[in-house]
């Protein structure tokens, strides 16, 4: 297969599995969906969606979350992990929105990037799912895929976005990150991994991880 064709497969397998595709964060507008992102570094997006909704009968907007201290709002996020730079984070972020975009959530990286403990791949899918901008977030499923399938190197996620950005056509790329994130957790997760089901790895595969995980099976 040709790289171009490997990449029509990756998109026709993926629209058969998930022609509808739920978005993995619990949110109702777009900053609910920020706090939410934001909440799920280095944690379960499972383990988000059991908080959020104690954070958020408490405050679902910028000018109640102001209302609480960055004490309080530790207090309710502590079990998702990283809470005193979360709540921090929470807090700092919300008085800028109101501060320098009456209260709306900005439209752009530059802007997203600039607030307190948001990265690159928060503001990324905060465009790409809050706001329908086309954006490509790379989370730990995206770049093990993208290696794995031979289309990245894998040398880190700056590498995986552009490479991703490149090979996958722009009307795509909102639907397909969303995609391919519930392909990994369900058919090529990093642990427990079973590639007779991996159907995509199976078929496009880099040889070297074939061959490594036979090994690993013989052994």
């Amino acid at each position: 297969m040709t790289k171009q064709e490997k990449v029509e497969f990756v998109i026709n397998t993926l629209n058969e599995l998930y022609p509808t595709i739920p978005v993995p964060l619990d949110h109702k507008d777009p900053y609910t969906l920020l706090i939410a992102v934001l909440m799920s570094a280095q944690s379960t997006d499972v383990r988000v969606n059991q908080i959020t909704p104690l954070l958020f009968e408490r405050a679902d907007n910028p000018y109640d979350m102001i209302k609480m201290s960055v004490d309080e709002i530790r207090e309710i996020i502590k079990p998702v992990g990283l809470s005193p730079m979360k709540s921090k984070g929470i807090h700092g972020l919300s008085h800028i929105i109101i501060d320098k975009y009456n209260g709306e959530v900005p439209k752009t990286y530059e802007a997203l990037e600039a607030l307190p403990a948001v990265g690159h791949k928060t503001a990324a899918v905060v465009l790409s799912q809050a706001f329908g901008i086309p954006a490509f977030p790379v989370d730990t499923h995206i770049h093990r895929l993208m290696y794995r399938w031979n289309l990245s190197n894998g040398k880190n996620v700056i590498q995986t976005e552009k490479d991703a950005k490149r090979l996958f056509p722009k009307a795509l790329w909102n639907d397909l990150h969303l995609q391919i994130i519930w392909y990994g957790r369900e058919y090529s997760p990093a642990r427990g991994w079973d590639l007779d089901k991996d159907i995509i790895t199976k078929t496009i595969g880099r040889k070297a991880v074939i061959n490594d995980y036979l090994k690993t099976k013989k052994s």
